[in-house]
């Protein structure tokens, strides 16, 4: 089947051009609920700081803050410009871009529960009870 060559337009013929989807308007420079990073960053540079801390990042201080509780001997935080967590290690610095990540990194760290010291009042309840 031979397909026959189009003729071409002429010179004077202008046909309008395709409607484009109705689109909304965009609310503002960030999205207001989304996670991507640039969205977060945007929406923290117009919130206060709380303590150092501006709000936006304040779930991931939170996570942060209770890692360095779990980890004593280290030094753990969450950097809002690079939004990443960070440890700093007798080794070095090691940097995650998620809490758990850096869950696994920390692992080696860890101490195994054999090595910990118990509590006072649980070797006071062992001697009481043995005399």
């Amino acid at each position: 089947m031979q397909h026959p060559i189009p003729r071409p337009r002429r010179s004077d013929d202008f046909r309008p051009l395709p409607a484009l989807p109705r689109r909304h308007p965009l609310e503002g420079p960030a999205c207001r609920v989304c996670e991507h990073p640039s969205c977060r960053q945007r929406r923290a540079q117009d919130l206060p700081r709380l303590g150092g801390h501006r709000s936006e990042y304040a779930r991931e201080h939170l996570q942060a803050a209770q890692l360095q509780a779990h980890h004593p001997h280290l030094v753990v935080y969450y950097g809002e410009a690079t939004q990443s967590f960070w440890a700093a290690t007798p080794t070095g610095m090691i940097e995650a871009p998620d809490v758990d990540t850096l869950l696994l990194e920390l692992w080696t760290y860890s101490a195994p529960p054999a090595v910990r010291p118990r509590s006072r009042s649980h070797n006071t309840g062992r001697v009481l009870a043995a005399a």
